[in-house]
């Protein structure tokens, strides 16, 4: 055995690596070396002579960390390790129906089929059966088969309580008839199909029990029920399984993943003769004393855990330090200063983070970085202009500003979809050739005959009728109007994750709320219209300040993003009651103690600094909110956590949100009225005065409305009654 193999392993990593034959848990914390101690495992195993390539099994959560595995393995041992299995779940499930097709009754060459190519095969069962997309959703189609697969639901086991449950039910049986006659499989088939292999076929299930006589699983805190059932059918009484995991960083539950399998891995993997081991790797390698202080406190509230504590042998550092802004404004341009002073310290800026709860926060941040001219990278994912969605909505904009745009024509001309096929659009754009015209032109003029005419026209129609409803509305109500009118919200209200996309729409008429306050935006000498210098502001945006690759730049990033990633500086935003924890999470099970973890990973990225940055108001999604902070700052301990602002921390974060003082002042010229005050319209009912301007009778007054959203009314015709 190589010498230096167990060299540098702490006491509790030495345990892990060296366990006898039987199964354990470790639970490894964040940045406590977990990848370490699987690989040295493993290493040592194959050292030691108590297995073989052969009769070893690594599960991991991505392809990626497979490839890091099978590289330091390399590097750790001579052994060759090619005849190893090591992949994720699903290519390893892969692997095993290759080599048993037959057995499970697939032909030879089945062909795997991405998400849009399972939803391509679904639109066209729709169009061969005369399905109504309308009534029943490809794309609610699409998650019902997919989540049903996952629980190990075949159709004629799926409860259908309702008529339309039913109908879906049906459509899920064609769908499955229809892949077994393509001799395709898409993914959630490719582990149910394994699964049930395994559970049917004793002689084949022996066997690999046999083969493998160690399992080790990576991430386990993420695997679902589906995965765990999996895993059991390859475990033999002689099967020792070495599973990695932290339930303290068990945030993929909109996923499927069941944090309760860490908690039922003693009973379900223990046998007679040997107990299951859990080991604690508590040891953090990554960040200083104050930072595991308040991550420590933090992860305390919640009740569902195994439980360990963090600790470092490292300095204490700096305490975690806060900020509560005014505004969602305030709060972007102190991160931006703060990351300045850090850039001139000698921070790398590829070395800071600004982690959110939810993608439509990263607009303001974008927006200042922007302004200040300073390069970021929106990490695993797109800067905000960038967004399919917002795209979508910025050409139907386009479109009623300028329909000449041939760009903008194409983009949403049949999205949503509204039967105009390829075949239809080649035609148009032939007839723009032939006369000289736009795209706008030839569907204006276009003949109105058949199904696909009519849908052109019904299209023209659409923006000629967003044209007018718009001509007198403001900037906000305009985008809110068309983003409503476009189909969009119904259209991602289908889809599968769609409400982020929806969030981040509605955010769209936050960002021209905002525009609109901001200085009067003009090119040269000028000025434009609000519509068109709010397209050139987003063309802008999305065209600037995107860090070329290899370029150092600051990181923005969702907290579910960050999982896995450490840096020298994180900024945690948007630490409000309702923002994170998020509210929906308020009326689920173990919901807020899910987002705890979430928060409890945020904090635990950063290996020197940590700052988080509350709103005490925020324009979100088009509204005006008044915060107050997150139960999660106030559950660190005072003593780790420097308050920058002169905001004094509430004794209940979840008391009732108040506006700031700043905004009780009474208005003189307006009547009586103040900001802050509830009133209510004859037409948008409650809401709360959030901003004023002008005098006598050109005072107005912009409302906050419960359920319309936020409106400015001209005080002299708006007839507003004290609530």
């Amino acid at each position: 055995m190589n010498s230096s193999l167990l060299e540098n392993l702490n006491p509790e990593q030495l345990a892990a690596v060296t366990l006898p034959h039987t199964s354990a848990l470790i639970l490894a914390g964040a940045g406590s070396g977990k990848t370490r101690v699987l690989t040295t495992r493993i290493a040592w195993l194959l050292a030691t002579g108590q297995a073989t390539p052969l009769s070893i099994l690594a599960v991991t959560f991505t392809n990626k960390a497979a490839k890091e595995m099978l590289t330091r393995l390399s590097a750790l041992t001579p052994v060759n390790t090619r005849g190893m299995w090591v992949g994720t779940f699903h290519g390893l499930c892969n692997r095993l129906l290759r080599a048993h097709h037959r057995e499970a009754g697939l032909v030879r060459l089945f062909q795997i089929m991405d998400m849009q190519d399972q939803l391509a095969l679904i639109k066209r069962l729709y169009k061969a059966h005369n399905i109504d997309d309308d009534r029943f959703p490809a794309r609610q189609l699409q998650a019902l088969i997919n989540a049903s697969k996952e629980e190990g639901l075949r159709p004629n086991a799926v409860e259908a309580g309702d008529e339309f449950t039913r109908r879906q039910v049906e459509h899920y049986a064609l769908y499955e008839a229809a892949c077994e006659r393509e001799g395709v499989v898409d993914f959630p088939e490719l582990l149910l199909r394994s699964y049930e292999l395994l559970s049917r076929n004793d002689m084949l299930r022996d066997h690999y029990r046999r083969r493998f006589s160690h399992i080790l699983v990576d991430e386990f805190q993420d695997t679902n029920a589906l995965q765990y059932r999996w895993l059991k059918q390859l475990t033999g009484p002689d099967t020792a399984v070495f599973a990695v995991g932290d339930d303290d960083q068990s945030i993929y539950a909109f996923r499927g993943a069941n944090i309760a399998n860490m908690q039922h891995f003693e009973r379900d993997f223990g046998t007679a003769a040997a107990a299951v081991r859990l080991i604690k790797l508590e040891q953090n390698y990554r960040s200083h004393r104050l930072i595991l202080d308040a991550a420590n406190a933090l992860i305390k509230h919640n009740q569902q855990r195994l439980g360990k504590n963090l600790w470092t042998s490292d300095d204490q550092g700096q305490p975690v330090r806060a900020f509560s802004a005014q505004s969602d404004v305030e709060e972007a341009a102190f991160v931006v200063d703060v990351v300045r002073s850090l850039i001139d310290e000698g921070v790398s800026p590829g070395e800071i983070a600004v982690l959110y709860r939810s993608n439509a926060q990263s607009r303001v941040v974008e927006h200042a970085l922007f302004n200040a001219g300073m390069p970021y990278r929106v990490y695993g994912g797109l800067r905000f202009f960038e967004r399919a969605e917002v795209k979508h909505a910025l050409a139907y904009l386009r479109l009623v500003t300028a329909p000449e745009d041939d760009g903008a024509f194409l983009r949403v001309v049949n999205f949503p979809a509204r039967g105009i096929g390829a075949r239809s659009l080649e035609t148009l754009e032939e007839r723009a050739r032939v006369t000289g015209t736009s795209l706008w032109q030839a569907a204006c003029s276009a003949p109105q005959a058949g199904k696909a005419g009519g849908s052109i026209g019904g299209f023209v129609r659409l923006i000629e009728s967003m044209r007018q409803a718009t001509s007198q509305l403001t900037l906000s109500e305009t985008v809110e109007h068309i983003v409503l009118a476009s189909g969009l919200l119904d259209y991602y209200a289908t889809e599968k994750g769609g409400q982020e996309r929806i969030d981040n729409l509605r955010e769209l008429v936050s960002a021209a709320e905002s525009f609109t306050r901001e200085a009067e935006q003009q090119i040269g000498d000028e000025a434009l219209d609000p519509l068109t210098a709010f397209l050139a502001h987003a063309a802008l945006e999305a065209g600037e300040m995107q860090a070329a690759e290899g370029t150092a730049a600051l990181q923005l990033m969702t907290v579910h993003a960050a999982k896995g990633l450490e840096f020298h500086t994180v900024f945690v935003t948007g630490l409000e009651e309702g923002l994170f924890p998020h509210e929906n999470s308020l009326s689920e099970y173990d919901g807020v103690e899910e987002e705890r973890r979430l928060a409890y990973v945020a904090v635990t990225r950063a290996r020197r600094r940590l700052y988080l940055t509350l709103a005490q108001s925020r324009m979100l999604h088009g509204q005006l909110r008044y915060n107050v902070a997150s139960r999660f700052v106030n559950e660190m301990p005072s003593g780790a956590v420097l308050w920058l602002s002169e905001r004094r921390r509430p004794a209940m974060a979840v008391a009732r949100p108040q506006p700031p003082a700043l905004h009780a002042r009474v208005l003189s010229d307006l009547e009586g009225w103040r900001i802050g005050q509830s009133v209510k319209h004859a037409k948008f009912g409650l809401g709360i005065i959030v901003d004023a301007e002008g005098r006598g009778t050109d005072a107005r007054v912009q409302v906050n409305f419960r359920e319309a959203g936020v409106k400015w009314l001209a005080l002299e015709y708006a007839k507003l009654q004290p609530a």
